[in-house]
Order: structure tokens, then C-alpha cells, then sequence
């Protein structure tokens, strides 16, 4: 399993639009082979980020999403805020889950090295 957290720095008065455009997005990865679940965080301290924290089955399945038509549509499809709306640029991480409390007879991602978008 292979996580995908973004975190986004919006200026607070971008607050409601920003959330806005996570309630209507398109929805298309939500039908991906793999995909586990798309969570947004709100911030509950000034300066922090909006976390979008998406699971996948595995990396091979986060692969799949970001090189399909799908993904350049999601993307395309979901609203967008002007450059201004955020304070600082976004943060891209990605971890190996290596253990889930949830799932205790899930085996750890097998590590994969660093991580190449395309």
C-alpha cells in the first residue's frame, strides 16, 4: 500500500472555495483499479496546509492512475484557484505503508526506491 499526501497552503479568505472544488471534483479516481480512498484535511491552526491524502493498493496501481487519461480529465475537469490563492508552494510526499492497524494482515509495501512521476 502506498500513500500520496499533497499539502497545499491557501490563503484563508480561499478557504470555501478551495473545499468547494474537492466537493465537486470529477470523481474519476474513485473508479481506478487500486484506489483505496481520497481524504482532505482541513487545518485547524493558521499556517498550516490542507492535506489531499490518497491510498492505493499498491505503487504499480499509483503509477496506473498518473499515467491515464483519467487522471489528465480528473484534473482538467476539477475547478482550479488562481496562483495567488495559495501562500506558498505545495508539498508532494509519497510513503510505503508499512504497517495499517486496520488491515494487520496487510504486507508491507516492498520498498520501491524514489519515485519518478513519469
Amino acid at each position: 500500500m502506498i500513500t500520496v499526501a499533497n499539502r497545499l497552503y491557501v490563503k484563508p479568505e480561499y478557504a470555501d472555495q478551495f473545499e468547494t472544488v474537492f466537493r465537486e471534483r470529477a470523481g474519476l479516481v474513485d473508479k481506478m483499479p487500486g484506489f483505496i480512498s481520497n481524504l482532505v484535511l482541513r487545518p485547524v491552526n493558521e499556517g498550516q496546509p490542507y492535506v489531499v491524502l490518497t491510498t492505493w493498493d499498491s505503487r504499480q496501481d499509483l503509477m496506473n492512475w498518473i499515467r491515464s487519461e483519467a487522471f489528465t480529465e480528473g484534473h482538467a475537469k476539477s475547478g482550479t484557484l488562481p496562483k495567488d490563492a495559495y501562500f506558498q508552494q505545495n508539498e508532494l510526499e509519497l510513503n510505503e505503508v508499512i504497517q495499517d492497524s486496520a488491515r494487520p494482515e496487510l504486507a508491507p509495501e516492498p520498498h520501491g526506491g524514489p519515485f519518478k512521476m513519469h
